[in-house]
């Protein structure tokens, strides 16, 4: 298992901030002595490595993810990602892709980054480009995902791309995580995507694009606790998170907490 630093945030000036998470995060992350699982967490045996990417050669930066988590990927069972913006997501899964056969993903993000505004792969279209470059829709789930444009929820349709709302995650929680790890267990390999703003902001205010109404801290602890338990779960990537935002460390805190549940 690795725990890989990825410090890259796009160009613009909203995610100024997120390339200081990773470094934050496992900081609170000494703190936790064990999980709920009442695995003991032992930070100096953790294998932590880092990405190191130039925040103004973003072409170089993607390229460098690429290869690395394809690598990682390929000696480890499990690997996790702490970002960082969540364009780092596009390289990561598109490594998991070239690995992993059978792969599924699990979204976990207020928004469906599916635009399509750029030409390269950034945190509001990453989804919709790994799509374009041949990730099957139909292995995709997007949970929480709650505020969406026309084109987006388009593309959501024509790619048979699964969308779990706030809505339908309300009505039964277990229920629906029992459905989720059915997918997940038929698959070869699932990785999970956390978009730290799929959590209504009052858990985590500490982001760049908060949206009112998400899921709880609890929620979501609880949905990576049970997914974290499937053998075929290879890793996760947690992105979004801008302690320049946060308060009284909140969102870092829960970064941190998410990760100890997950390794």
């Amino acid at each position: 298992m690795e725990i890989i630093r990825v410090r890259l945030t796009n160009s613009s000036e909203k995610l100024k901030g997120c390339e200081k998470a990773p470094v934050d995060i496992l900081k609170e992350l000494k703190n936790i002595k064990s999980n709920e699982k009442g695995k003991i967490i032992d930070f100096k045996k953790l294998n932590l490595e880092e990405i190191h990417v130039d925040l103004e050669n973003l072409e170089e930066a993607n390229e460098l993810i690429f290869e690395n988590s394809k690598e990682a990927f390929e000696k480890n069972e499990k690997v996790f990602f702490i970002g960082g913006d969540g364009s780092i997501s596009y390289s990561i899964l598109k490594a998991f892709e070239k690995v992993q056969e059978n792969s599924m993903l699990i979204v976990f993000d207020s928004h469906s980054d599916c635009l399509e505004e750029t030409h390269f792969a950034g945190d509001k279209n990453w989804l919709r480009k790994l799509v374009e470059k041949g990730f099957e829709g139909r292995k995709i789930i997007l949970i929480s995902a709650r505020n969406l444009s026309e084109e987006e929820i388009q593309f959501i349709k024509e790619n048979e791309i699964t969308l779990i709302s706030m809505e339908v995650l309300e009505e039964e929680i277990a229920g629906v995580c029992d459905i989720v790890m059915e997918r997940a267990r038929a698959s070869g390999g699932f990785y999970i995507s956390i978009d730290m703003d799929c959590l209504d902001f009052a858990f985590a205010p500490g982001v760049n694009y908060p949206e009112v109404g998400g899921l709880t801290s609890r929620q979501l602890i609880y949905f990576v606790k049970r997914l974290s338990l499937l053998k075929n779960f290879r890793g996760a990537d947690i992105v979004e998170i801008n302690p320049d935002k946060d308060i009284n460390k909140m969102t870092i805190k829960l970064g941190a907490k998410l990760l100890s549940e997950m390794i």
